[in-house]
């Protein structure tokens, strides 16, 4: 089964065509993103946020419990 709909990957293909061409801007700043991975994660997000099939974002503190 996809892991990722086909709204998610147009929304990173948008980002990564606004990136190319130095207009993607990030956060409140809105600094211009460079980054491959970051313009990635904006596409990823907004795609999230129109509902489209993406899986969810880890958590940063996630560990393992020894038993």
């Amino acid at each position: 089964m996809a892991r990722y709909g086909r709204a998610a990957s147009k929304s990173v293909e948008r980002a990564m065509r606004k990136r190319k061409h130095g207009t993607l801007k990030s956060g409140k700043s809105r600094r211009r993103v460079t980054s491959r991975a970051q313009a990635i994660a904006i596409g990823l997000s907004e795609a999230r946020k129109k509902g489209a099939k993406v899986p969810r974002k880890r958590s940063s503190g996630r560990r393992r419990k020894r038993s």
